[in-house]
């Protein structure tokens, strides 16, 4: 009977002390919510040896938060910046400076990466070298239909001027047995283009459903290449280009953000130029906050902008007033190389 009664004690005990064992505060279905405040800091992983540290990567990393820098008065309400990009017309145009010609695309390296990866094997042409973080597709040798050398081409993406923009530029050569590196130019600059519009092409047709290559957006940075800083001297643009693209960018842009360039003088890098607007614009513009609302502060006011090299792949740009003539404040050069900025491509 005593045997009797202790089996049916532990029956009634075992659901009490399971539910605590299963749920309770140590339980093994416990809230862990919290666990990672107790968590402690481990030391780094010791790798294989062979292993290189930096194929470790987060999956999904946080892209860097890009600010303009406020240059105007730290007490005042800052003003948004106009939304303004030359290139958010059309998503992939084609651009031509001297015997270079790109294209550029309004989507992100990472997205134009499978992109040409599909338009490749669409086209049933072999890779032989591929490399995401360079962001280069080299092809094997190939015989077209209009031309029975062998030829090859290398596809090399590139991030854009602007943030989020894509540059796509091709290089062809012909088999030789003398020379097997890539050659500066292309060969044959045909071949190039009709290989360029075509991916243009592809790419205009497709984008809305591409993909998002992870790898090649770690690698290609999509932030950009023009940017505002300052110092001592006050405001400029910092554009990562040559001085030849960025001086030719420059104009274009200017076009596009209502100046009138009323001389120029390429050797010294400097543009002569009086601020126009554009003739739809009226008094609710972006500009109309700084100053009279029917009259923009800068029109006919004669500026300077120069274009200076930093470095042969960086150029400084900055704007002043003629000697002499009306000036603008600071504030309001400001505000004029922001519209600037946006515009360069």
């Amino acid at each position: 009977m005593k045997a009797l009664k202790l089996c049916a004690l532990m029956l009634l005990l075992t659901p009490v002390t399971a539910c605590g064992y299963l749920f309770g505060d140590e339980g093994l279905f416990r809230d862990s919510a919290g666990d990672y405040r107790e968590a402690r800091e481990m030391p780094p992983l010791d790798l294989p040896e062979g292993t290189q540290a930096d194929e470790l990567v987060d999956i999904y990393p946080i892209p860097p938060i890009e600010s303009e820098p406020q240059f105007v008065d730290s007490d005042k309400v800052p003003r948004p910046a106009p939304l303004v990009a030359a290139s958010a017309d059309q998503l992939v145009r084609i651009q031509k400076l001297g015997e270079d010609t790109w294209a550029l695309v309004a989507i992100a390296p990472g997205q134009l990466w499978p992109q040409l990866r599909s338009f490749l094997s669409a086209a049933n042409i072999d890779i032989a070298r591929m490399d995401a973080r360079a962001g280069i597709i080299e092809s094997t040798y190939l015989k077209l239909e209009e031309d029975p050398r062998p030829t090859r081409f290398q596809f090399r993406v590139e991030r854009g001027v602007q943030r989020g923009n894509s540059e796509l530029h091709i290089l062809q050569m012909y088999q030789s047995s003398e020379n097997t590196a890539w050659p500066a130019q292309s060969d044959d600059f045909f071949l190039e283009s009709e290989m360029l519009r075509g991916v243009a092409q592809y790419v205009a047709n497709s984008a809305d459903t591409a993909p998002v290559s992870m790898m090649a957006e770690q690698s290609i940075s999509a932030g950009g290449k023009v940017s505002l800083d300052d110092d001592d001297q006050g405001a400029f643009i910092l554009l990562e280009l040559p001085f030849d693209r960025a001086w030719a960018s420059v104009a274009r842009s200017l076009e596009l953000s209502g100046f009138e360039i009323t001389d120029r003088n390429r050797s010294e890098g400097r543009y002569y130029l009086r601020y126009v607007g554009d003739e739809e614009e009226e008094g609710s513009s972006w500009f109309a906050w700084l100053g009279d609302d029917d009259e923009h502060p800068a029109e006919g006011v004669p500026l300077i902008l120069d274009v200076k090299s930093r470095d042969p792949e960086t150029m400084v740009i900055r704007m002043s007033f003629e000697e002499g003539g009306e000036s603008l404040s600071r504030e309001q050069i400001d505000a004029l190389l922001v519209l600037i900025k946006g515009n360069i491509n």
